[in-house]
């Protein structure tokens, strides 16, 4: 077994490797840019090395820093985790010729597996199910519209060396497929250096379901069963689950032993990823190989209970695998939750900056699992991906698995920057995702305008006026003097106040009962019983004998309570106080509309126009490079540029404004 090995990588998984390989008895070593000098990943290591500025190009990205710092340290294996270099041939095979092992897939499997051109072609010989397309290399946009046709609309345009939605554009017509093929051009080229790009059938009401296989140098192959990856937005995924709520025991097998069968063909030797995109009929097709850990392994480590980081380290050792194919266990149901640092509100813009408090749910072992690397106090940055942790709930059922999620995103903690929580919690409260009804279309087809306010309704908005109502009178009592401060001097405290939420008000009563509190509220009576204490975020408890758990913070004369990932702010006053805010005028916005504002924190690429020129309604105006996406923005509607703010090459603030109009 090795002595220490280098985890070439940063952040959760960089975190989550060095986990693993800690409790195996190996020595780590970190690798770090500029950016990340103070990074989680960092201080867990044994050793850190430091590889170069912030951009990953430069860091991150550049193969031969990462050897010479296993030279450097004597590291004996290099773990690339997922991105970066996990799938860079050229890297693994440079490792290689180091002396070094790589812990993952043999460069000659990662060149016939990780191309997807080339993945397709040997699939289809090993006698794999193959989607109709066109697996070579396009020169050109009309070349691309020219397939498109005879293959038949729609169609998916895809970067050769891509991943993780990157590079990726589905088409319907001919005007969509050469801005596609141009947009997954540019973005291959700038995030892996190959800008080939393919085309194949887009099967309608798909669903993105994966197996995940194992396999060893003595020739012993093995699936651990399948992961549902349905739910995405703009081709990445936001909610994984294992087992997946659709396939049966026939289709299930048969997917497995065809991804063993792929697996086998060309000598695949660590734990990889065969993805199917499967029909409604359950006829499924090859999509893809990921030749690396994916983002989603957790899910198949809790019902397996298996340990995939710990086999590849393993099986790069020249270890077998342990078990046989009859001895996998699939035990119960796992569904992970990406929790990103976007706003869901804003059309899911990029949020960096600093993690005033970042509190995850509390860890149970085999119930709640939170994968992070990041702490509270530390800075989101914009150079990197959106990822600030996964979490991962575990059940005996489907139905306990989604309950457990629901309590955990509750209890999430996270401020000073914007979260998706909110939307995690929306989709998993959705009819149709508790019913397993899923496809890759769900989030389009459920949230065709994008994500808003009224699809974080509070379906509970009793639940937060006798909580607010709760609360406040919890401080009116410290204030009294109530529960034997100042006995003999207690304040009369009134029990009649008004709630104010969202513009409404609601009149409520309070009344002290054991344990709590009565709330009475538009005629009903509702007993709230809780152990929260003043200062603290969660408030747990139960009304009529229901739990329920959500966050409270007192900010001056406000409460903000959060439920759901929805943020209300709310203020108890008493009757008369209600009357005289009615009254008081509302503050109106500074008027923008003239005005091009960078919608979130990144580097401005390019500005797409000149003082002077007319630009109609849906021109490029600007693209900003933010979390390593490119954003585009456009015209809202016709007008003339009048002067130009910001430089392409500058570092724009959210808000920041790039152009005005005249």
């Amino acid at each position: 077994m090795f002595r220490k090995i280098l985890i070439a990588n940063r952040g959760e998984i960089a975190c989550r490797i060095l986990r693993t390989a800690r409790r195996m008895g190996i020595a780590t070593v970190a690798v770090y840019s500029d950016a990340d000098r103070d990074a989680l990943h960092v201080s867990l290591a044994d050793e850190a090395v430091a590889i170069g500025p912030a951009p990953s190009r430069e860091s991150y990205l550049v193969a031969r820093r990462i050897i010479d710092a296993c030279l450097e340290t004597g590291a004996e294996a290099v773990h690339p985790g997922y991105g970066f270099l996990s799938e860079n041939e050229d890297f693994a095979r440079e490792v290689e010729a180091a002396g070094i092992v790589f812990i993952g897939p043999k460069h000659g499997a990662i060149a016939a597996m990780g191309d997807k051109i080339a993945s397709k072609k040997l699939a289809r010989e090993a006698g794999v199910n193959i989607i109709p397309g066109y697996d070579a290399a396009i020169a050109s946009a009309e070349q691309a519209v020219s397939i498109a046709r005879d293959i038949g609309y729609p169609v998916m345009i895809k970067a050769s060396a891509g991943g993780g939605g990157k590079g990726l554009r589905v088409a319907f017509d001919d005007e969509q497929t050469r801005v596609g093929f141009e947009s997954c051009r540019n973005e291959a080229r700038n995030a892996f250096g190959d800008d080939r790009v393919f085309i194949e059938k887009y099967v309608e009401e798909p669903r993105h379901i994966e197996i995940q296989v194992v396999g060893d140098a003595h020739g012993n192959y093995l699936y651990l069963w399948e992961r549902e990856c349905s739910i995405q937005r703009r081709h990445q995924k936001v909610i994984e689950e294992a087992p997946s709520p659709f396939l049966d025991r026939a289709t299930r097998q048969a997917m497995g032993e065809q991804a063993v069968k792929l697996a086998r063909t060309v000598g695949y030797q660590s734990a990889g990823t065969v993805e199917f995109v499967v029909g409604r009929n359950r006829d499924f097709f090859f999509l893809e190989m990921n030749t690396r850990l994916q983002v989603e392994h957790p899910v198949t480590e809790m019902i397996t209970g298996l340990d995939l980081v710990e086999l590849m380290i393993r099986i790069a050792a020249g270890e077998q695998l342990p078990l046989k194919q009859e001895e996998v266990r699939r035990e119960g149901w796992a569904i992970e939750c990406r929790i990103n640092a976007e706003d869901p509100f804003r059309n899911f813009l990029p949020s960096v900056g600093r993690l005033v408090k970042f509190r995850p749910p509390e860890e149970v072992p085999g119930e709640v699992r939170v994968d992070t690397g990041v702490y509270e106090g530390g800075e989101i940055s914009m150079y990197y991906d959106s990822m600030i942790a996964k979490l991962i709930t575990h059940g005996s059922t489907r139905a306990e698995a989604i309950a457990r999620m629901r309590d955990a995103l509750n209890a999430f903690v996270i401020r000073g920057i914007s979260s998706n929580i909110a939307f995690q919690a929306a989709l998993t409260r959705h009819p149709r995702f508790f019913a397993g009804q899923l496809t890759t279309g769900f989030i389009a087809e459920e949230f065709p305008g994008g994500f808003s306010a009224a699809d974080a309704a509070l379906d509970e908005p009793a639940l937060l006026v006798v909580v607010a109502a709760a609360v406040h009178r919890c401080y009116r009592d410290r204030a009294s003097g109530i529960g034997g401060q100042m006995p003999g001097h207690e304040l009369k405290i009134r029990e009649d106040w008004v709630v104010s939420m969202r513009g409404g008000l609601h009149h409520v009563r309070t009344t002290r009962i054991d344990g709590g509190y009565r709330i009475d509220y538009q005629e009903k009576s509702y007993a709230l019983l809780s152990g929260w204490r003043f200062g603290d975020i969660l408030f747990r408890g139960t009304v009529n004998g229901e739990p329920f758990c959500l966050q409270v913070e007192r900010i001056g004369l406000r409460y903000r309570l959060i439920h759901w990932g929805t943020e209300v702010q709310v203020q108890v006053v008493t009757p008369r106080v209600a009357e005289l805010l009615a009254l008081m005028p509302e503050k109106v916005a500074p008027d923008t509309s003239r005005l091009l504002l960078s919608p979130m924190p990144g580097l401005l690429t390019q500005v797409a126009v000149a003082v002077g020129q007319e630009v109609k309604a849906g021109e490029t105006l600007a693209v900003i490079e933010a979390m390593k996406m490119e954003n585009v923005l456009k015209a809202e509607r016709d007008g003339i540029v009048e002067a130009i703010l910001a430089e392409a090459g500058a570092s724009v603030a959210v808000d920041q404004a790039i152009l005005r109009f005249a």
